[in-house]
């Protein structure tokens, strides 16, 4: 999903969240979901749409809004490390799967990462007010189709290397690759200008690919856990609030205190102290300024920074941890917001096109609320009458007929139409 400011520069989705004995590679159902992973990303469906419909900052006092200050940035992360979960239910759970049934679930996630990627560019033929991260997301799940079999320890050192390095690389490619060009790419700038696009996804783009992918690989490895204990979840809420905590300090210290501030300033002698202090509350525009690499000190939202990267990650991992121990106690009203989890794929692209027309700016409090209430009734509504929501239909169905084609595959590749009659 993506998040946008509503300011003078501007600046998801997954299938359900399953329980350990989730969809497997040939398409089975799973016997239940887990209500707080859904809930987890209901909440952040919730937090994008205040950000992307509500201003981000007050036009009289400069300050930012607190519907920025709660949601920007975090809940896309939220978005992405919860679509990491739903990878891990969907290739095994608590155990990955093996030979042929990992072989089928990563042909379903490339084909899933089709069908993501494929609504996101027809959504670029729409003048957009946001960006919408659908197509980042496509080449998420692709970058993350060789790390489905790693162990948990493996995929958390992964995800903390992507933090660490992946954000040096971007800054250095924002010196020589094309930057950001297209807010929304979409079919024709991807047939016309495919490097461009592919660089911005990758690595230039509002939500690049590169250094998102620690979120994704914190949350695959989160799924390989033991969701229903609460020693699991009362973890994930506690340290994920703790790193959380502990990044932003580091961020704060680093910078007002250890002089990043004024390496800053010495590094880009171009910005005065207002556009720079802008930076650290509202992150680039979409990117860093490259005149230094004192900038990935800050923690600012989508700055991409090792700091605002692993503060983000925290923020996740302890939401989600706090949404599955709210699951024992406050089971019923967390599955209002459940609902609207259980569809994000449909609500987020509805969202955007609801956005499209821009009538939000009249009343910008009235239309998020309207939207939430209606994203709920909706998803309440479909789930008990229809069951998936429409584009997670798509999906599914898409993914178990790939799965399913190549489960019925022989060893040698032929399939049972290819083989002569004995």
């Amino acid at each position: 999903m993506t998040e946008e400011r509503t300011r003078p520069a501007i600046g998801g989705t997954a299938a359900g969240a399953r329980s350990e004995r989730a969809q497997d590679a040939a398409g089975r159902r799973p016997s239940r979901r887990l209500a707080g992973v859904d809930a987890a990303r209901g909440l952040a469906l919730f937090g994008m749409v205040a950000v992307h419909t509500i201003p981000s900052w007050d036009e009289q006092t400069g300050e930012p809004d607190l519907s920025w200050t709660l949601f920007a940035g975090h809940s896309a992360a939220l978005f992405a490390t919860l679509a990491g979960v739903s990878l891990a239910f969907a290739t095994g759970g608590r155990t990955a799967h093996t030979g042929r049934r990992m072989t089928a679930s990563r042909w379903a996630l490339a084909g899933r990462a089709g069908v993501i990627a494929g609504v996101g560019l027809l959504l670029g033929f729409l003048d957009l007010p946001v960006n919408n991260i659908l197509v980042y997301y496509g080449m998420l799940f692709l970058l993350a189709i060789p790390f489905l079999r790693l162990r948990t320890p493996i995929l958390l050192l992964s995800a903390a290397l992507f933090a660490l390095l992946a954000p040096f690389v971007m800054q250095w490619s924002l010196t020589f690759l094309p930057g950001h060009e297209y807010d929304n790419p979409g079919v024709v700038d991807l047939l016309g200008d495919p490097g461009t696009v592919v660089s911005q996804l990758l690595l230039t783009g509002t939500y690049p690919a590169l250094p998102w992918m620690s979120f994704l690989l914190a949350g695959l490895a989160v799924g390989r856990m033991d969701l229903t204990s609460r020693r699991v979840q009362t973890g994930l809420a506690a340290v994920g609030a703790a790193l959380a905590l502990v990044m932003w300090s580091a961020s704060l210290i680093s910078v007002r205190v250890l002089g990043g501030y004024e390496a800053i300033a010495r590094g880009t002698p171009w910005m005065d102290d207002a556009q720079i202090d802008e930076v650290m509350i509202f992150g680039g525009d979409p990117n860093l300024p490259t005149d230094t690499l004192w900038w990935l000190l800050i923690s600012a939202p989508h700055s991409n920074t090792p700091f605002s990267l692993a503060l983000d990650v925290g923020l996740a991992l302890s939401v989600l941890g706090i949404c599955l121990l709210l699951e024992r106690v406050a089971g019923r009203i967390l599955r209002l917001v459940a609902a609207a989890g259980s569809m994000t794929f449909t609500l987020y692209t509805a969202h955007l096109l609801l956005l499209w027309p821009e009538y939000y700016d009249a009343a910008p409090l009235a239309w998020t609320g309207g939207q939430i209430v209606a994203f709920v009734v909706f998803a309440l509504v479909w789930q008990r009458t229809r069951g998936q929501g429409p584009l997670e239909t798509v999906v599914a169905r898409s993914t178990k007929a790939i799965a399913r084609r190549v489960l019925a595959r022989d060893p040698d590749g032929s399939t049972p139409a290819d083989r002569p009659l004995r």
